[in-house]
């Protein structure tokens, strides 16, 4: 009975040596990610004649409640709070035009990597959605994607930020699940 537990032990231990089996992931393997507030860039008719729309907003929070979502399902990323950095977000101004700028305030957080995204609302019919990610410590881009959608809902925002996600960031899709 011992021998038999020895064996498998010992299997198990060369499997995982091997990479044949996957190591269950730890917090401290993740990369902790700063996810700033999606920014609206309304250069639509509408939006100049009446400004932002409470559903254009509240589409923003959307689409960055499902983002942090799928990241944290993902398994890679565990998401950083940027409440102690309220200040220096707002002192920034708009953190896509920044040049960099979100990789610091990451960096005083504590955080590996800084995320921003915005909406440029061209009109009802056409939006675009862009997603970058810089290294906190080096301001280095790592990642960025940006994709167009046709239609000002809920369900275009939302498979908007899902396909950026899925197939931008994630193009294995491994670890992405089907929500």
């Amino acid at each position: 009975m011992q021998r038999e537990g020895l064996v498998c032990a010992s299997a198990l231990i060369l499997t995982m040596m091997l990479g044949l089996a996957p190591l269950p992931a730890r917090a401290e393997d993740k990369i902790q990610l700063a996810v700033f507030g999606f920014e609206l860039i309304d250069s639509s008719l509408q939006g100049d004649i009446e400004g932002q729309h409470a559903d254009d907003l509240a589409r923003l929070s959307m689409i960055e409640e499902e983002l942090k979502r799928m990241l944290t399902a993902s398994g890679r990323y565990e998401i950083v709070d940027t409440t102690a950095a309220a200040d220096a977000i707002d002192a920034a101004g708009y953190l896509h035009g920044c040049n960099g700028c979100e990789a610091k305030i990451a960096d005083q957080l504590g955080a590996d990597q800084a995320l921003i995204g915005w909406v440029q609302k061209v009109s009802n019919l056409i939006l675009n959605l862009n997603v970058g990610i810089r290294e906190a410590d080096s301001k280095r881009k790592v990642f960025a994607a940006s994709v167009d959608i046709r239609g000002n809902t809920d369900e275009s925002w939302r498979h908007g930020i899902r396909y950026l996600i899925k197939r931008r960031m994630f193009k294995d899709n491994s670890k992405i699940d089907r929500n």
